[in-house]
């Protein structure tokens, strides 16, 4: 089992700073990829940013030169640097993990219960 956590959500005007924070907790040698995906009133879930064990990163383009993951294997966490923040990026914030199958359990992936993010004036 895999635990998320998030916090650092808030209400931000636009052009502003928010930093999201997100920490694991449970079998966490079983976590390869990280990420952060977001969820707008009637827009699907889609891909903020992901980072694997290795440090390599993907972005979506929505947010690239604005935001920044980055991850703490030692600590178990990860985060999202997001700044110059726009009205558009108004929604709850999921940290997600891939977590590999293990001798008595299947891959899967973990969901953390979100964190909302207002950016508006």
């Amino acid at each position: 089992q895999v635990r998320l956590v998030e916090s650092g959500g808030g209400l931000v005007q636009p052009g502003g700073s928010l930093r999201l924070s997100c920490a694991a907790s449970g079998s966490v040698f079983l976590i390869n990829n990280m990420g952060w995906y977001r969820q707008a009133p009637g827009i699907q879930r889609e891909l903020v940013a992901t980072i694997t064990d290795g440090g390599s990163t993907n972005y979506a383009d929505s947010i690239k030169g604005r935001f920044t993951i980055s991850r703490d294997n030692a600590k178990n966490t990860v985060a999202l640097q997001m700044n110059s923040l726009k009205s558009e990026d108004t929604a709850i914030y999921y940290c997600y993990a891939g977590v590999r199958g293990s001798t008595f359990t299947r891959p899967y992936d973990s969901w953390g219960q979100g964190t909302k993010v207002t950016v508006a004036s």
